[in-house]
C-alpha cells in the first residue's frame, strides 16, 4: 500500500487538502483516439431533404446518415470515426455539430397540497368536471406499462425509439437494467385506478427514448420530441435530464420548437442541488415549464441520542417502511452493510456507510440480520436522498457524513441508545432540486416547483414510493392538461403564465424565502391556475447581464397583461422594497375591458457605485384588486463570482469494484483532468481522467477499480483550462484495498 507521511497529513491538514501548485506539474493531456467511432447531431438552417443531406456528406464516405429530423429542429444525426466528423464545415447549410450528450431519469397527501381534489369539483365549458378528458400528453421516459390496471384505460398507443417500433412497454430485465420510472410518472398524470392522478381522464402517448437502466441518447430524445410534434400532442413532459447548464444544448432547442407548435412542454429541473447553477438541459429550455421539487406534508423522523438532546434530521428512503418508533432503541454499527458486518444488529438499528452496495441490498442485508431498522450516512459530503428498487418492510433513511461519522465515533467508546420524535413538514425546497439561473442567458429556471418527495404512484406490477424533480414535473404536466380543458384556445405561453401567476412562494424552514432561480415562481396551486382571469407574460423576467464598463445602466423589460374575466379589472403595482443603488420606474394603475390585453414597459435604473451585488433576484407584485400576482426578476452584473472547479468528492460508487467522482465546472473546460501524484515526492503517477471541451455543468463518472493506479494514498489536482487560464482544487484522495 502506498504510504503517506505524518508530515505529508499535517500539511494537508493545515491548508485545507491543497498543497503549493508550484510542486504539481502536470504533463499535458492524452492525445485523443480519433479513429472512436461517435454519434453527433448536425444541425442545418433549412429542413433537410435526404438528397441535400447525401450532398452535405458526399464527401465522407465513413460516415452513416442515422435519422433526419424536420420538427424537434432542423437537422440529422450522424454516425463516424471522430477525425471524420471533425472535417464537417460549420457554414451558411450547417449551423453545428453536437456529439450526443446522455440523458437519465431523474428519480427522486401531495394531491391535496396542489388543490387536485378542489379541481374535481369545477367544470370546463362544456360542462364536464376538470379530469383531463379530451387532452393527450406525451409522456418521454422509459416506456410505460401499459398492462398496469391503473393505466390501461389512458394508454393511447406510442413509440419506442430505443429499439424502433411502436411498443412502449418498459423494460424488463435483471441485474439493474429494468426500468420502472415512466410508469411511475405516468401514474402522477393520469393514473385511473387505485391511483388517482392530477388529470386521470387524460389520454397517454409514451415514448420509450431512455432504455434499460434509463439512459438514453440525445438521438433518442430528439426524435421522441420530433415524433411527439408530428402526433400532435397536447402537453409534453420529459422527467429526465443531464447535468449540463446550457441553453443551447439540442434537446433545449428541440423543446423550444415544440412549445412553437402549440405543445406545453413540461421538464424536471434535475437532481443535482442544493448548490446554484446546477439546472440541467433540458430544464435550461426557454419556453418548457422547468419544474423543481418540493416537499408535501411529511412527518420527517428526528434523532436524539443518548449522549446529547440535540436533534438530527434524517431523510427516509423510499420504497422503506414507515418511520414508527415509540421506545429508546440501541444503535450499532454496521460497516457497509453485508451480512457480516450485521451480526449484531438482531432488534436494533444499523448504522451503514453508504457505498459499495445498492442501497436497496444494504436494508435486505440488515432486514435478514433482524435489525429493526436502517441508517445509512453519507460517503461524501452532505446528505442524500434515495429510492430503492422495491418495497421493503424496514424503516430506512439517510445521514449526512459529518453526523454519521460523529455517530460511529461514540459507538466505538459506549453502547448508545436512540429516540426519535416525527415533526411534520410541509412546502420545503428539496435539498435535490436543482438551482438556476441559467448559464450565458440567465433565465431564471425552474420556473416553478410542485411535490417530488415521497410521491407514491405506479410501477410494474404494483406501486412505489419514489422521489425527484422527475416526480415533481408530472404534477406540473397534470395541471397543464386541466388548465388547457378548463382554456382549450390558451396557447403553452398562457398556460404557463397561469402555473406562475398563481404559484406560491415558499420558505425555508427558519422563513428564509428561497431564490427566485431556486423555486422559480413557487409552489404550484392547480385550483387557482384554472380559475386564473389575470394572466401576465412572461411570467419571469431578466434583465441580463451588464459590466461595470457600461456607462448606460438603464435596463427595461416588457410585459403583457391580459383580462380574461367577464367585468373590468384594475391593477396597480406595489411599490418594490427600496434597495440601495436599485431604482424602478413602474406602470401607473390602469383598467382593463373583458377580453382587452395591454403591454407595459418596466424600466430598472442601477447605480454600480452602490449595486454591489452579482446577483440580485426579488418579486414585483401586481395588484388585481385584493390578489397579488408575483413576478420573479433577475439581475446579473458583470460575471458572477463563482470558482471554475466546484465540489469535487470521490468515493466507493454503490456497486462492488467500482468508484464514484463528482465535479461541478461552471464555465465548462477546453481541458479539464484529475492529476494523480506521489505524495511523498509530489511525482505525477497518472489521470485519474481527463477530457477535452467539457461542457458547463455537474460531471460525474463512475470509474472501475481496474482504470485506478492502485491502493493508497494520493494527492488530486483537479484542474480545468479555459481561454488560458487554469483553476484548481487540489485534495487528498485514498483508494482502499479491495477488501475493504
Amino acid at each position: 500500500m502506498r504510504k503517506v507521511s505524518c508530515l505529508m497529513l499535517a500539511l494537508l491538514i493545515l491548508t485545507g487538502g491543497s498543497t503549493s501548485p508550484s510542486k504539481l506539474q502536470h504533463p499535458p493531456l492524452p492525445r485523443e483516439d480519433k479513429s472512436v467511432h461517435t454519434v453527433a447531431i448536425v444541425q442545418t438552417e433549412h429542413p433537410p431533404s435526404k438528397e441535400e443531406v447525401k450532398r452535405q456528406l458526399a464527401d465522407f464516405p465513413k460516415l452513416k446518415l442515422r435519422r433526419i429530423f424536420t420538427h424537434a429542429l432542423n437537422g440529422y444525426s450522424v454516425e463516424g470515426p471522430l477525425k471524420e466528423l471533425e472535417k464537417i464545415q460549420v457554414n451558411k447549410d450547417i449551423l453545428s455539430l453536437s456529439p450526443v450528450q446522455m440523458y437519465k431519469t431523474d428519480a427522486a397527501p401531495n394531491m391535496e397540497l396542489i388543490g387536485g381534489e378542489v379541481v374535481r369539483g369545477l367544470f370546463d365549458k362544456k360542462g364536464e368536471r376538470l379530469s383531463g378528458k379530451g387532452i393527450t400528453i406525451g409522456v418521454i421516459d422509459t416506456g410505460i406499462d401499459y398492462e398496469h390496471p391503473d393505466l390501461r384505460r389512458n394508454y393511447a398507443g406510442g413509440h419506442d425509439l430505443v429499439d424502433g417500433d411502436r411498443d412502449p412497454m418498459e423494460t424488463k430485465g435483471l441485474h439493474g437494467t429494468g426500468t420502472l420510472h415512466g410508469t411511475h410518472v405516468a401514474g402522477i398524470i393520469a393514473g385511473n385506478g387505485r391511483i388517482r392522478g392530477i388529470a386521470p381522464e387524460a389520454k397517454i402517448v409514451a415514448y420509450r427514448a431512455l432504455g434499460p437502466g434509463g439512459m438514453g441518447t440525445t438521438e433518442q430524445v430528439l426524435a421522441a420530441i420530433d415524433q411527439a410534434i408530428q402526433d400532435k400532442v397536447d402537453i409534453l413532459n420529459l422527467s429526465l435530464g443531464n447535468e449540463i447548464n446550457g441553453p443551447d444544448l439540442p434537446i433545449s432547442l428541440a423543446l423550444n420548437k415544440a412549445v412553437e407548435q402549440g405543445i406545453t412542454a413540461v421538464t424536471s429541473s434535475g437532481n443535482s442541488g442544493p448548490n446554484i447553477w446546477t439546472v440541467g438541459s433540458p430544464g435550461t429550455a426557454a419556453k418548457a415549464i422547468s419544474v423543481g421539487a418540493s416537499t408535501p406534508p411529511l412527518k420527517i423522523p428526528y434523532l436524539m441520542h443518548s449522549d446529547s438532546q440535540a436533534r438530527i434530521r434524517l431523510e427516509m428512503l423510499q420504497g422503506s417502511a414507515s418511520w414508527k418508533f415509540d421506545k429508546s432503541i440501541e444503535i450499532v454499527e454496521g460497516g457497509i452493510g453485508r451480512k457480516k458486518d450485521l451480526q449484531k444488529a438482531a432488534g436494533k438499528i444499523a448504522l451503514i456507510q453508504r457505498g459499495s452496495l445498492t442501497f436497496t441490498e444494504k436494508v435486505n442485508n440488515a432486514a435478514a440480520a433482524g435489525a429493526l431498522g436502517v441508517i445509512i450516512y453519507n460517503n461524501t459530503k452532505g446528505n442524500f436522498l434515495g429510492n430503492l428498487e422495491r418495497e421493503v418492510a424496514l424503516p430506512a433513511a439517510s445521514l449526512p457524513k459529518e453526523e454519521g461519522e460523529k455517530l460511529k465515533k461514540k459507538l466505538k467508546d459506549k453502547a448508545l441508545f436512540a429516540r426519535f420524535i416525527l415533526i411534520e413538514e410541509s412546502d420545503q425546497l428539496a435539498d435535490f432540486s436543482s438551482r438556476g439561473p441559467v448559464t450565458s442567458t440567465w433565465d431564471i429556471k425552474p420556473d416553478v416547483v410542485a411535490p417530488g418527495v415521497a410521491i407514491n404512484s405506479t410501477v410494474p406490477g404494483g406501486y412505489l414510493s419514489l422521489q425527484g424533480t422527475s416526480m415533481a414535473s408530472p404534477h406540473v404536466a397534470g395541471a397543464a392538461a386541466l388548465i388547457k380543458q378548463a382554456h382549450p384556445d390558451w396557447s403553452p405561453e398562457q398556460i404557463k403564465a397561469a402555473l406562475m401567476n398563481t404559484a406560491k412562494p415558499i420558505a425555508s424552514q427558519d422563513g428564509m424565502a428561497y431564490r427566485t432561480y431556486e423555486q422559480g415562481a413557487g409552489r404550484i396551486q392547480a385550483e387557482k391556475a384554472v380559475a386564473a382571469e389575470t394572466l401576465v407574460l412572461p411570467g419571469s423576467l431578466q434583465f441580463g447581464k451588464f459590466q461595470l464598463a457600461d456607462r448606460m445602466h438603464e435596463h427595461f423589460a416588457q410585459i403583457e397583461v391580459q383580462n380574461h374575466g367577464q367585468f373590468p379589472k384594475r391593477y396597480s403595482f406595489q411599490v418594490p422594497k427600496r434597495e440601495d443603488g436599485l431604482d424602478w420606474e413602474l406602470p401607473l394603475s390602469f383598467e382593463l375591458a373583458p377580453g382587452e390585453k395591454r403591454k407595459l414597459k418596466l424600466r430598472m435604473t442601477v447605480d454600480p457605485s452602490a449595486f454591489q451585488k452579482k446577483l440580485h433576484d426579488g418579486y414585483l407584485v401586481l395588484q388585481e384588486g385584493s390578489r397579488a400576482i408575483t413576478i420573479p426578476y433577475l439581475y446579473v452584473l458583470e460575471e458572477p463570482d463563482y470558482p471554475r472547479v466546484m465540489g469535487f468528492a470521490f468515493s466507493p460508487g454503490d456497486k462492488p469494484g467500482c468508484f464514484r467522482y463528482e465535479v461541478y465546472l461552471p464555465g465548462g473546460a477546453e481541458e479539464f483532468g484529475i492529476a494523480l501524484f506521489d505524495p511523498d515526492d509530489f511525482r505525477f503517477i497518472g489521470f485519474l481522467d481527463w477530457g477535452r471541451n467539457i461542457k458547463k455543468g455537474l460531471l460525474q463518472k463512475d470509474i472501475p477499480a481496474s482504470k485506478l493506479p492502485g491502493e493508497g494514498g494520493f494527492i488530486a489536482k483537479v484542474f480545468a483550462r479555459k481561454a488560458g487560464v487554469e483553476h484548481d482544487v487540489e485534495t487528498f484522495i485514498f483508494i482502499p484495498p479491495p477488501e475493504q
